[in-house]
């Protein structure tokens, strides 16, 4: 009775799949199963055959009905089925992603290029050295928020007031940050040290993180570093001193995605427009401000260094590549939300 509810079809698909006698035969056949007529009696040899085709007969159908019953139900766990794609594909998709933002990002920002025959080595030695530290730097927090997430402190700082949470990580990343700013470039151990500690800061707030699917944070970390690497290669090939003015205005737009930021904390539940209208602008508005960060910063460290070769200042990587970091870092979390949204919506 199991069977009949779960495949109430298989019978009749079953019974239609049974061959069919050929002509001449039916009557026989059916005559196989009940007793014989008197002229069939006569002809016993030939009864006897026929009976036995009958019985092949019957034994056809029981397999027949068997078999139709014998496949899978709707209470049996499908078959995975294989993942679409593999790693080659995928690595191809992401070459054709960066490639692709570069290119785009180079033509519509940087028509004009520098009128000084390329980038002196002194330049392009102290660019290499800054994104040396600024990768050493997001590799730091990268292990360090996994290191946090495994021993609970992702669960234990969900836990927390967030009040408590924002104020204690403003002050040991900005009470670092500024240590390391103020630190002399000779005095290696303090300046590392306090570098290490802004790294720690940042990794313990962002290990809830790790709390999303490892692909949705790869794919983001490809994304952040094509966004990156496209607006770098803008800032580093454009003329010198082009996009240092941005420094004004990205001051400004930074305070208003800060400021929308904190609006789910002031602002009560029920006026959803205004927190949909804020989380808008924290997302795409601050995607946009610290991109134009990212550009800023390239220009900065390559006027830097300039000033570097003539004496007027210290050569410090350690400085510039923290200012890189945020911008990496900020880019970062917003592709990983964006694409939570979408992965959501689906």
């Amino acid at each position: 009775m199991a069977f009949v509810l779960r495949r109430p079809f298989t019978i009749a698909a079953t019974i239609k799949a049974i061959p069919k006698p050929t002509s001449g035969t039916p009557q026989t056949c059916i005559r196989a199963f009940h007793k014989a007529t008197t002229s069939q009696q006569a002809q016993r040899p030939t009864s006897f055959i026929i009976s036995g085709i009958a019985r092949l007969r019957q034994q056809q159908q029981t397999n027949l009905i068997k078999n139709g019953f014998s496949k899978r139900t709707y209470m049996e766990p499908a078959t995975p089925a294989a993942p679409a794609g593999g790693i080659g594909q995928k690595l191809l998709y992401g070459a054709g992603i960066v490639g692709g933002t570069m290119l785009a990002i180079n033509l519509v920002f940087n028509r004009e290029t520098r009128e000084d025959g390329g980038m002196p080595p002194f330049e392009r030695a102290y660019l290499n050295e800054t994104f040396l530290h600024t990768g050493l730097g997001v590799g730091i927090i990268g292990v360090a928020a996994s290191a946090l997430h495994r021993n609970g402190w992702s669960h234990r700082l969900m836990a927390m007031n967030p009040w408590v949470v924002i104020g204690g990580s403003l002050v040991a990343s900005i009470g670092c940050m500024y240590g390391t700013f103020s630190t002399n470039p000779e005095n290696y151990v303090q300046k590392y040290a306090l570098w290490t500690g802004f790294n720690l800061a940042q990794a313990a707030v962002l290990s809830p993180l790790l709390f999303m699917h490892p692909a949705l944070l790869a794919r983001a970390g490809l994304y952040t570093v094509a966004i990156m690497g496209s607006i770098s290669f803008v800032g580093a090939t454009a003329k010198q001193e082009k996009y240092l003015y941005l420094g004004g205005p990205l001051l400004a737009g930074v305070a208003l995605v800060a400021v929308s930021g904190f609006a789910p904390l002031v602002l009560p539940a029920t006026a959803i427009r205004t927190l949909a209208w804020s989380e808008n602008i924290w997302l795409y508005g601050g995607l946009a401000v610290f991109g134009g960060f990212t550009l800023y910063d390239v220009q900065k460290v390559l006027q830097h260094a300039r000033m570097a070769e003539r004496g007027m200042i210290k050569k410090d990587a350690v400085n510039e590549s923290i200012s890189l970091e945020l911008d990496f870092l900020n880019i970062f979390i917003r592709m990983v939300q964006i694409m939570a949204m979408q992965q959501r919506r689906k």
